[in-house]
């Protein structure tokens, strides 16, 4: 718009208005990242002290505008923004503290959790759940809680939604500021949509990417539209799905741009057609180009300034750190009672609690995955504030669980795992794991979850896999094997298990127990001599008591930046249908810590050591050096540069060195050097406190990838000038 026509149109404006001084509108559209664009055009206006009289916003532009008219201004906005993960915000990753030892394994096992009702599998709903975006805007605008009619912000404002069940826009001006603008935003297929007074809302750029019309009902005089929508792409540029689906979407908004464009008093369109609406990484360059578009419009935004003039700076929005919770109700909660619920979030009235304590506990209960999410609202009272609940139970208790893996020792292995919640209690999960291939395994686990209470678990579990082993060492008196020096042995194992587990702190574990094993060694390399039949070393039944204590504060289980891990485990077995059996203890320990030295690299040390107490009568349960195996099976430890099961000994005394290089995102290389002891007696004789009698060096190139850790590992033995490839795909089952 010219000058010339902006002066006339203000000065109609004046002559209209002569009662009544003229009230100026500003509309933002959505477009995901590119939406960020807004915080940049913000920051000219408020350069200019230019006063908005009224704010209408589409998705991103719901948010900065929800934002805007609470009382940020713009280089508020663009500071706070620089400090968020967005990709942490919008995938609801959930940090590894929030969980519990059996949310943990359940986490790092499987790569993919399907609802499962009525015999068939449902995909889900979307991407995230959305509940870090909504805490951060509930903490963003922690300070207008107490406004339930938008009119009544520093900045009148409203934002458009889409009811999913009519297609209808809706215009959200009351109720919770957090949740409205959350409903705004709720893309589809990447948000859940969001429940508000039992309407289900998904993305307001379904209906209304640019709600101008709503605007000017309001009674706005003079509207300054920001527009961040994609012209189409060409035929060049349509290279791709996400490409296509966005071209779609695009050619209903784009008609009806042509329309609306006319209406806007003062159209600026920033020049981010270059970014995704998925391009968070990219947020300080859109800022820019909002910025930048601005400065082109200058002159018409200083007449605008001339208009609308501000009397007084914009007030710098003071965060609170922490909230003086008076009293705590619960809505809607039918499966969870309220002492599950707010021991999880760790509360209890009245209590100052600190909005990341608040934030931590919040994601203690999603990582329950009981609950879809979990809406609050804070309502101010004469002292502190009373916290309203309203957890959204999850409907879906029986769920299908699937992942992939490959290592060199259980080889090719696809899991399909059936999990059913609340079984028999509130509190029982039924796990039943089946894992096909090369080795084919299950495992099942029924486990009553008390917290910091005696927890129960009980497991029954099958394993099995080949490996070449050295006789002498591995199987030791029979004569038969004299001068073999490897062979390849089969090792099926049933194992029945009992067990309590109780926390003290959140990451501190205790764990006792008793087991049930049966356990075949055999090998069909050889075979007796009298009938040609396979060699059985040992097919028995063993009985055990069992204890861990394990303490595990790490960041992540795969790739640690900071943390301390330690496990300390002993086995007593007490009989056996052997004949020469007598009971024997066997313990070991991990003790490691982990250390960000920069922003890409991070270390860390360990030692471990184990011992034998008593005659050991079953080579087979000494402990066996070697590989990378990083399931836990009897004695069996990774150690880098020999094959798996290759040091065999009743003691043995371990130290490792990693460090860890995030190359680029998800991409690590790692360089790993460990050294120690293997053999009878080690700690009798004094030899672990000498030289390493075995080391082993590796270097790793490993993607953190959904399906787990996939590794590839180039390994060398000093000693023997022995080279070794490994591959290892897939979390760890």
């Amino acid at each position: 718009m010219s000058r010339i026509s902006l002066g006339l149109l203000f000065f109609c404006t004046m002559l209209l208005h002569a009662q009544e001084p003229p009230k100026l509108g500003l509309v933002l559209s959505g477009g995901g990242a590119k939406g960020l664009a807004h915080v940049g055009v913000l920051k000219v206006i408020d350069s200019l002290g230019i006063k908005i009289d009224y704010i209408a916003g589409t998705s991103m532009g719901a948010v900065v505008g929800g934002l805007y008219a609470s009382g940020y201004s713009g280089k508020q906005l663009e500071a706070y923004l620089k400090q968020i993960d967005f990709d942490v915000l919008i995938n609801d990753r959930l940090p590894r503290a929030s969980k519990t030892f059996y949310e943990r394994g359940i986490d790092e096992r499987y790569a993919l959790a399907l609802p499962f009702t009525n015999f068939k599998i449902q995909l889900p709903e979307s991407v995230s759940r959305g509940q870090n975006v909504f805490n951060t805007l509930t903490k963003m605008t922690f300070h207008v809680s107490d406004i339930k009619s938008f009119d009544q912000l520093p900045i009148p404002f409203f934002c458009i939604a889409t009811d999913i069940e009519t297609g209808e826009g809706v215009v959200l001006n009351s109720g919770n500021l957090a949740q409205a603008i959350s409903a705004s935003a709720a893309f589809p297929t990447l948000l859940q949509p969001v429940n508000i007074d039992g309407r289900l809302y998904i993305d307001g750029g379904v209906v209304s990417n640019y709600p101008i019309d709503a605007l000017r009902a309001v009674g706005v005089d003079l509207v300054i539209g920001v527009d961040v929508q994609n012209e189409l792409a060409s035929r060049d540029e349509l290279n791709s799905a996400t490409a296509i689906i966005s071209q779609i979407s695009n050619y209903r908004t784009h008609q009806q741009m042509s329309g609306l464009i006319p209406k806007t008093d003062l159209y600026i369109s920033p020049k981010v057609q270059n970014h995704s609406v998925i391009d968070f990484s990219s947020s300080d360059a859109i800022i820019l180009k909002g910025e930048q578009e601005a400065n082109k419009h200058l002159i018409a935004l200083s007449q605008v300034a001339k208009q609308f003039p501000r009397h007084q700076p914009k007030k710098v929005v003071q965060s609170k750190d922490s909230v003086d919770i008076r009293k705590i109700d619960i809505f809607g909660n039918q499966k969870y009672p309220r002492n599950y619920i707010l021991g999880k979030i760790k509360l209890k009235e009245p209590k100052i609690v600190s909005f990341d304590d608040f934030g931590q506990g919040v994601n203690n209960l999603m990582a329950t995955n009981n609950f879809e999410r979990l809406y609050y609202e804070f309502h101010a009272r004469d002292e502190g504030f009373d916290l309203w609940l309203f957890p959204d139970e999850s409907k879906n208790t029986r769920l299908v669980k699937l992942g992939l893996h490959y290592d060199r020792l259980f080889k090719s292995a696809a899991l399909i795992n059936l999990t059913q919640k609340q079984a028999f209690l509130k509190n029982d999960v039924l796990s039943l794991d089946l894992i096909l291939g090369e080795n084919m395994r299950y495992n099942f686990e029924y486990y009553i979850d008390k917290g910091f209470y005696w927890s129960v678990g009980l497991r029954a579990r099958f394993d099995r896999f080949q490996s070449s082993v050295d006789p002498n060492t591995f199987v030791p008196g029979y004569e038969i094997l004299e001068g073999v020096r490897s062979i390849l042995i089969d090792m099926d194992q049933f194992s029945n298990t009992f067990y309590l587990q109780t926390l003290f702190p959140k990451d501190f574990m205790l764990t006792i127990g008793a087991e049930h094993k049966r356990l075949r060694i055999a090998s069909q390399t050889i075979s007796e001599l009298d009938n040609n039949t396979p060699i059985v070393f040992f097919n028995n039944n063993l009985l055990s008591l069992k204890g861990m204590l394990k303490f595990d504060n790490l960041d992540s289980k795969f790739f640690p930046t900071k943390g301390f891990l330690f496990e300390g485990q002993a086995d007593w077995y007490l009989s056996s249908n052997s004949q020469d059996f007598e009971p024997f203890l066997t313990t070991h320990g991990y003790f490691g810590k982990t250390w960000q030295l920069s922003d890409k690299v991070a270390t860390t040390m360990s030692t471990s050591g184990g011992f034998t107490i008593g005659q050991n009568p079953i080579g087979f349960f000494n402990f066996g050096l070697g590989g990378n195996v990083r399931r836990q099976i009897n004695n069996y430890i990774p150690f880098y540069g020999y094959r798996p099961l290759t040091l065999i000994g009743e003691d043995f005394v371990k130290a490792t060195f990693v460090i860890d290089y995030n190359i680029y995102n998800r991409h690590h290389l790692k360089f790993l050097v460990n050294g120690g002891h293997v053999d009878d007696r080690l700690w009798a004789s004094g030899q672990w406190a000498t030289a390493p009698t075995h080391t082993g060096l590796a270097a790793i190139y490993a993607l953190d990838s959904f399906l787990g850790p996939v590794e590839f590992t180039y390994s060398y033995e000093p000693k023997a000038h022995q080279s070794l490839w490994m591959v290892n795909f897939g979390f760890w089952f």
